[in-house]
């Protein structure tokens, strides 16, 4: 495995900063693996849930989340189909590839293929980022009003704390991390969906199951967010240590997450109706006990923005490492490219602290980013890249299914772009 001197090992095992590992693939167990599925995907988007079930309806928003869910799971191994079929068709090299997402990308469509891929990664991980970003620092001024504001927390606390938490590079030290995020993120939602039943006296009264047709996108939108770090998918199938259980493990992850989803989504909106606000912590009243969810919130999510940021990170450092005038610095400076590498991560994370200081609406943010960039990760280039390397050997119904996802995700896209240039 190529690595800088004095570098740890990469964030998923199985893989090189190249995005390409051994034979062997990663050493993670079923278990370990179905936990970083879960923090990869569940993230700032289910506390937007409630909002969005507001505008659909709680059986729209429940349909919607499942339907979501589903189209992700299924495009998600449609990426693993990819790289199974394109590992048997290696002749080259003896030992087993690890395709990343931008290797399927150049596979299929050469360089610009690459750049695509990996341009739509950086978006849509980015405004997961930037989401993260902003619940955090909205949920701490909503604890601490008299403090600062939203904006100064995003760079007086949470800032420093990423610029640090980013200088780790191996899965094993995040693995802590993660564990620990996972059970604030279970611990707190569960305690505002107690919260949200001590509210409800009449469930249904005033409560509407279907809003209309034009409310379904934005919900959709909404729901497609929820079940980010899509673009992780490939890297986490390449450090299981048995990875044909990956395809189980996922199944059952995406299953018991579009359970939880549904009904953290319908409490919260038959708790507060019309009142739900557009993160479903903001609606809590102000006593300890709330500020304790909303803290241990944020604390989860803070842990779990590294494990978000890998993607973006591992592309940019590939680009760096490629360039010219890294290539020329180790020689002449000593140290000056584990200064460099570090130096890319601080800037990276300091621009989407910038950007979450300017975002107006978390909600509408959520939906864009959902209803566009998510949508052509998630949908269109799975099956663009499943039809040109699986085409040959796929039957009809499975074309048809390739086919249908891919015009549902290139028109859902279009129509995000056109209600965002609308609405302003």
């Amino acid at each position: 495995m190529a690595e800088a001197k004095g570098e740890t090992a990469p964030l998923l095992a199985g893989e090189d900063p190249k995005g390409r590992g051994g034979a062997a693939g990663g050493g993670a167990t079923w278990a370990q693996t179905l936990g970083n599925v879960v923090v990869s995907i569940v993230g700032t988007g289910v506390l937007g849930l409630p909002y969005a079930f507001r505008a659909a309806g709680w059986v729209a928003g429940s349909i919607g989340v499942a339907a979501a869910g589903c189209a992700t799971l299924y495009c998600m191994l449609l990426l693993v189909d990819c790289r199974d079929k394109l590992q048997e068709e290696e002749t080259d090299e003896p030992c087993d590839v690890h395709y990343t997402y931008g290797d399927l990308g150049e596979k299929c469509f050469g360089t610009v293929g690459r750049w695509l891929t990996e341009i739509l990664i950086l978006v849509s991980q980015a405004g997961g980022s930037v989401a993260y970003l902003v619940f955090i620092g909205e949920n701490l001024h909503s604890v601490f009003s008299q403090s600062m504001t939203s904006a100064g927390f995003i760079f007086a606390v949470l800032l420093p704390v990423q610029i640090a938490l980013s200088f780790i590079r191996s899965l094993s030290s995040l693995s802590p991390f993660s564990i620990f995020a996972d059970v604030c993120n279970v611990l707190a939602m569960a305690m505002v969906i107690r919260k949200d039943i001590q509210l409800i006296d009449h469930p249904f009264a005033n409560r509407s199951a279907f809003n209309g047709v034009m409310a379904i996108p934005f919900a959709f939108g909404v729901a497609v967010f929820c079940f980010e770090g899509f673009s992780m998918t490939l890297a986490l199938e390449s450090s299981m240590a048995e990875r044909k259980k990956f395809r189980w493990v996922l199944s059952q992850a995406v299953v018991g997450i579009i359970f939880v989803y549904s009904c953290f989504g319908v409490c919260g909106y038959l708790a507060y109706g019309e009142g739900t606000k557009d993160i479903i912590t903001l609606n809590l009243p102000n006593n300890w006990s709330s500020a304790a969810v909303k803290v241990g919130l944020c604390i989860a999510l803070a842990f779990t923005f590294p494990v978000m940021m890998h993607p973006i990170h591992e592309i940019v450092e590939v680009r760096f490492r490629s360039s010219g005038c890294f290539q020329k610095l180790p020689h002449s400076v000593p140290g000056a490219e584990w200064l460099g590498l570090h130096s890319s991560r601080i800037l990276v994370v300091t621009i989407l602290a910038v950007v979450a200081s300017y975002i107006p609406a978390f909600g509408s943010f959520v939906s864009f980013v959902g209803s566009t960039m998510c949508a052509l990760l998630s949908f269109v280039l799975p099956t663009f890249f499943h039809l040109n390397i699986v085409g040959s050997s796929m039957n009809l119904w499975q074309r048809v299914l390739d086919y249908s996802f891919l015009l549902f995700g290139l028109g859902f896209a279009g129509y995000g772009v056109f209600t965002t240039l609308s609405s302003h």
